[in-house]
């Protein structure tokens, strides 16, 4: 860990020592209680029929952070012999446990580059390589449980041995640094004017800490440099994850590094709403951070016109460092189901509403989604699936908001984690239940219809230049193209899902509509070409009220889609009643129509006897519009059958 260079790359002090300290002491009782749970599994394994000792209450009393391991209450009871080799359930667990602690533990001592320091660094890198080599077997030979749990000096080096060793030197440490605690905070050589500020930045800290569970971070030092105090948080354990904040006079002044530029963006933008001006550096590279690759660096400040306002300001810093503390691999998580700045956003909302997001990653993240999906509807799911390519992008984010919401109410009330994953499952089979999806594509086909159908009586109303008329063309196929699209998207769904069939079929007869009006706009664009005067009035106003007709149908296709998406669980409710008026409504209106291209027939044959290319061109563009009208009631139809699916009913 390299947390000193980075604070010193940031131009402060290193404030990280009493914090380092003070974790290195509870992994010292962690380490301790591992190798002791240790050699009583051995025990244990060697006389199966013995005594079995009873550990849980010590595990579940520690104040280290064991209680969060339960894997070691399974440690002695199912431990047991395979000949030579020590079988130990969950070891890897355990292997890593102690890994962990050991370079939390040696930190203070090993990290701060003095040279008395190398020969306990080089035995703290030499018990991590070998923790990491036996994560590679399936047990513990006799000789290994040797060489990590014994005390004798003379039989050369443990990591028993390696531990009382570290511990004697963080005593000596603690004793040389002489601090206080100022509500949690690892203070020295403050005033007591600074006293308010450092307890307004701790109640901050404390009111969203519980958001982190288990998770290391947060530690908090604090110290004064002539006329600035300076307060260091421990965000995580990057070497150049690292916050540093000033307060001057009336200024605080914060300087952030972070080797994500996301995460980075992100703590950036709470800041801002919380009126912080920035300003942001070139990436930075620093030799032994980061492995040499750029990191971002930026300063905020705030100029506060109060002491209760500086206080505020500091309170409002510390209660968002949480939420960046493991923000990334949420993010990562997240775009399993959604995209990237779906997924940014998502923990951008969680952050506002105080619920974060490390609850969801220790509920399981995304394998409690998957599993919810697998068993609420594993027709409709396969594993591998986007959640938003099956519910909807508003859907699935108001799904994983919701399951962020209550993963973090249920993880701070104690709850199992089995309790988590039923609410996933109940949550994900109500949204189900209500998705509407399927009528977001229809709704979005209906809106490329309803803009072809508009554009059409547009042109036919207020003929233009040629200039004009093709760009009209270029723009009705375009919306055509973007209407198919939609219907190849819902056609590739029905290959992998077989309900999506009822889509596809309605879908299909709505691109009908929209390929006749795309046609229908070519058509009026050949009576305009040079030298042709165009069509005479009284048969453009036909095909005026035409087209007119079979835009208002369009509309009531519009309206009928959303009822559709609202249409309750019962087929008797207002909303089904509403919605089957429209459909008479557009019935009625493919009726209009067939009169309407009669009348219109008529008046082309009276205007056009002696112009047989327009009376053909407007003849096909009348018929085509009948034929638009002809495959929009299919659609209605369609419609209805799906919604009286929806509601349990025959058609």
């Amino acid at each position: 860990m390299l947390k000193e260079k980075a604070v010193a790359s940031l131009g402060q002090p290193s404030l990280l020592m009493p914090a380092w300290i003070k974790a290195a002491l509870a992994a010292n009782d962690r380490l301790k209680l591992y190798l002791t749970l240790l050699q009583s599994a051995a025990q244990r394994a060697s006389a199966p029929d013995g005594p079995v000792g009873r550990w849980e209450k010590d595990i579940a009393q520690s104040k280290n952070g064991l209680q969060d391991a339960p894997w070691a209450q399974e440690l002695v009871s199912g431990a047991y012999y395979d000949d030579d080799l020590l079988i130990l359930p969950r070891m890897e667990s355990l292997l890593e446990a102690l890994a962990n602690d050991l370079t939390t533990m040696a930190r203070p001592v090993c990290d701060t580059g003095q040279d008395s320091a190398s020969a306990l660094a080089g035995r703290r890198d030499h018990w991590l390589q070998q923790l990491h080599a036996l994560a590679d077997n399936e047990g513990l030979r006799r000789a290994a449980l040797t060489e990590l749990t014994h005390g004798d000096r003379q039989r050369g080096d443990s990591l028993h041995l390696l531990v009382m060793d570290l511990h004697k030197q963080i005593n000596a440490l603690s004793s040389e640094l002489a601090t206080e605690d100022i509500d949690g905070a690892h203070a020295w050589q403050v005033h007591d004017d600074d006293r308010p500020l450092i307890q307004a930045f701790m109640r901050g800290l404390h009111r969203t800490a519980p958001l982190k569970f288990s998770h290391p971070g947060l530690d908090t030092a604090v110290t004064r440099d002539d006329k600035r105090l300076l307060i260091q948080n421990d965000i995580g354990t990057n070497d150049v994850h690292v916050l540093v904040i000033e307060v001057q006079d009336s200024t605080i002044s914060l300087t952030y590094s972070d080797l994500h530029p996301g995460r980075f963006g992100f703590f950036r933008q709470m800041l801002e709403d919380m009126g912080f001006a920035w300003k942001v550096f070139d990436p930075r590279v620093s030799e032994g951070l980061n492995a040499g690759k750029p990191y971002m660096v930026g300063q905020a400040r705030l100029e506060a016109q109060s002491k209760a306002a500086l206080q505020t300001g500091l309170e409002n810093i510390a209660s968002r460092i949480v939420f960046v503390i493991d923000w990334n691999r949420a993010r990562k998580r997240l775009q399993h189901f959604v995209s990237k700045a779906r997924a940014i956003e998502l923990l951008t909302r969680a952050a506002r509403n105080n619920w974060g997001h490390m609850a969801w990653l220790l509920a399981g993240a995304e394998r409690l989604v998957y599993n919810a999906m697998q068993a609420v509807d594993s027709e409709a799911f396969h594993v591998g699936d986007r959640l938003d390519d099956v519910l909807g992008e508003a859907a699935a984010s108001a799904y994983l908001l919701e399951l962020l919401r209550i993963s973090s109410v249920l993880l701070r009330q104690q709850q199992p984690l089995s309790l988590v994953a039923d609410e996933a499952r109940l949550l994900l089979a109500r949204v189900l239940r209500q998705r509407t999806f399927e009528f977001d594509l229809l709704a979005e086909h209906a809106a490329f219809t309803h803009a072809l159908a508009e554009g059409l009586c547009d042109a036919l109303e207020n003929p233009g230049d040629a200039a004009q008329t093709q760009a009209q063309v270029l723009r009705a196929k375009n919306w055509e193209r973007q209407a198919d699209h939609l219907l190849m998207d819902a056609r590739q769904r029905a290959e992998r899902r077989p309900r999506w069939q009822p889509v596809v079929d309605c879908l299909a007869k709505a691109d009908d509509v929209a390929d006749a009006l795309e046609e229908a706009t070519f058509m009026h664009s050949l009576t305009l070409i040079h030298p042709a005067p165009g069509l005479p009035a009284e048969v453009r106003a036909a095909l005026c009220q035409l087209a007119a007709t079979t835009l208002a149908a369009i509309q009531d296709q519009v309206k009928a889609i959303e009822i559709a998406r609202q249409v309750s669980q019962r087929a008797d409710g207002p909303d089904s009643e509403l919605f089957l008026q429209t459909l008479w409504r557009m019935l009625r209106a493919e009726r209009q129509c067939d009169e309407l291209f009669r009348q219109a027939r008529a008046t082309m044959v009276k205007n056009l006897r002696d112009a047989p290319v327009d009376l053909m061109l407007a003849n096909d563009l009348a018929a085509t519009l009948e034929k638009a009208t002809d495959n929009l009631l299919r659609v209605g139809y369609a419609l209805r059958q799906m919604v009286l699916n929806k509601t349990g009913m025959s058609a």
